[in-house]
Parts: structure tokens; C-alpha cells; sequence
């Protein structure tokens, strides 16, 4: 999370700011109000997060959002630290790299857990009900603060080179988070009913498949669950928090028919 935190700090402060270029999401709309008035864009950017991170809370999970503030608290402070200074003279080449490196942070930050705020956790909530990108989503969701920019200052290259920097950040992000790639666990164990109690929290459905061992001959519980590649690690520490002797295989999954969420009660 530092590091994916201190990536996008330098992204913004040493590529896209001093070229005045957009980020997309909160983030740009904090670097539109910082241009116009020039406040300081870092502390915009923790503010502008926070009714994001609290409707989050309520939707996506207490540690997803835990991650994400502490992810956001310390890119703003890393903001604060990096100087505002252009790395790269050329506007395109800030644009380009700019969106490469906040991409990789992003993708880092969403890879182990967290979100560095704003469209980020919209699109992680629209990609439990829909089985799409997430960089792509975050990419539609940014061309409509690119839209906003040139409605309000009628500049059409600030905006292109805008969008180019945000297609960049989001390709490298569904790179790196690869959140829409399934896979199957099967896990085996003798603590069922807590371990159900637990992973029926999250929206994915479980099988219960009884098995017997062909070595001991003992009798167990197999629970089945398809989940996406961004779940598995929050799935392993439960697992392992629940039943440490747990037998775990993860297959990555083709594809899946039908619904892939949890039956609705």
C-alpha cells in the first residue's frame, strides 16, 4: 500500500500537475478545484474521498475501505512531501508515463486489498454485480470528469492529453488487478458451518460436496466457491484465520454460467 500510495503521489506531482493534466475521477476533480483555485490538490483529494469512503464502508467491506483510507491518508501526505516539479518537458510523455505510473500504484493498491479512493471503489461496487474491468469502468467514469473539463474551460488538448493518461492508468490497472479473471477453491475442511458463516458474508454462492479420503477413509466437507483473482487473498486469510489445516486447491475457472453472485434471500 506505500508503495502503490507513493507511485501515485509521484504520478500526479511530477507528471500530470505540472503539465495541469487530469487524473480522472475524485482525484482530477480535485486537481480541476486546485487549478482554478489554487488549493492545495493533495489535502482536496482526502476530503473529496471521504462521502466515497463512507458509502464504501456500508457496501464493499470494512477492510477494503480500511486499506483505501489508509492508501489515500498517505498519498496525500506523500503529495505534500514529492515536489510539484516536471520530470518530463514534453506534455505527452507527462501524459503517457504519468498515467503508466498511477496506473501501477492504482493496480498495486487494488491487487493486495485496497483502492486509492474515488472511482476506484464505485467501480469495485459495480463489478460485484457486473462481470466487467475495473479499469474499464474507472476509464468511463473519468471520461465524464473529461467531459465536465471541457464544457468548463472549452480546452481540447488539456483534455486529450487528459483522457491519453487516463487510458494509460486504467490499461495498466486491469494489468495488474486482473480482478474479472475467475477461479474455483475447493477447500476441505472440518470446521463447516463456521467457514460458511463466514464466506457467505461476501456475495459468491458455496457448494457443499461431501468427501471421504481414500488414505485416512475419514469423512469431510468440501466447499466449492467460484471467486474473482482481487478475492482470493481476503479468502485465504480466512480460511486460515478459521481452520489453519484446511486443504485449499484454486484452479483458475474458463468461465462462468449462470449467476455469479450469492442466491438473494
Amino acid at each position: 500500500m506505500v508503495v502503490g500510495s507513493l507511485l501515485i503521489a509521484s504520478g500526479f506531482n511530477l507528471f500530470l500537475i505540472p503539465h495541469q493534466l487530469l487524473s480522472g475521477g475524485l482525484s482530477g476533480v480535485a486537481m480541476m478545484i486546485g487549478y482554478i483555485t489554487g488549493g492545495n490538490i493533495g489535502w482536496l483529494y482526502l476530503l473529496l474521498n471521504i462521502p466515497v469512503l463512507v458509502w464504501g464502508w456500508f457496501i464493499v467491506g470494512r477492510r477494503f475501505i480500511i486499506w483505501s483510507l489508509i492508501t489515500v491518508i498517505i498519498s496525500t501526505l506523500f503529495m505534500q512531501i514529492i515536489p510539484t516539479e516536471a520530470v518530463a518537458d514534453d506534455v505527452v510523455l507527462g501524459a503517457v508515463f504519468g498515467g503508466i505510473i498511477v496506473g501501477f500504484g492504482t493496480g498495486m493498491t487494488l491487487r493486495y486489498g485496497g483502492s486509492s479512493g474515488g472511482f476506484d471503489i464505485i467501480a469495485s461496487i459495480v463489478t460485484r454485480r457486473r462481470d466487467l474491468p475495473i479499469g474499464m469502468i474507472i476509464f468511463t467514469l473519468n471520461g465524464i470528469v473529461i467531459a465536465a473539463l471541457v464544457v468548463f474551460t472549452k480546452d481540447w488538448n488539456s483534455a486529450l492529453y487528459s483522457l491519453l493518461a487516463i487510458y494509460t492508468a486504467g490499461k495498466l490497472v486491469d494489468i495488474i488487478h486482473v480482478r474479472h479473471i475467475k477461479v474455483t477453491a475447493f477447500i476441505v475442511t472440518n470446521k463447516t458451518e463456521e467457514l460458511i458463516r463466514r464466506l457467505l458474508a461476501h456475495p459468491r454462492g458455496i457448494t457443499i460436496i461431501k468427501t471421504r479420503g481414500a488414505y485416512s477413509d475419514i469423512e469431510r466437507d468440501m466447499l466449492m466457491t467460484v471467486r474473482t483473482r482481487y478475492e482470493l487473498e481476503e479468502l485465504r486469510k480466512t480460511i486460515v484465520s478459521i481452520d489453519p489445516k484446511a486443504f485449499v486447491n484454486i484452479v483458475e475457472t474458463v468461465g462462468v454460467v449462470g449467476d455469479f453472485s450469492k442466491p438473494k434471500e
